[in-house]
């Protein structure tokens, strides 16, 4: 979680520094807006990991679940009648 946390707030700010280089700002309010960026960048990055690891969590449960069910549905093999002589 801490290494999505840096590197949303990293992406925020590279992103929002650049598009403040591009506008021809000065510089502090090019540092201000990147510091601003870095924290939005942070804060969705993490909101995204959240949904993306809750649906890979379902994923996996619905696997399993599938998987229980037609285990559980398949017929048991029937036991070989075959009588050694």
């Amino acid at each position: 979680m801490k290494f999505v946390f840096l590197i949303g707030g990293i992406a925020g700010f590279l992103c929002a520094a650049l598009a403040g280089y591009a506008a021809d700002r000065s510089a502090d309010r090019i540092f201000f807006d990147a510091s601003i960026g870095c924290l939005v960048g942070a804060l969705l990055f993490r909101w995204f990991w959240t949904v993306l690891v809750r649906a890979i969590r379902e994923t996996i449960l619905a696997r399993h679940a599938a998987a229980t069910a037609a285990a559980s549905a398949a017929p048991a093999p029937a036991p070989s009648s075959s009588k050694h002589k």
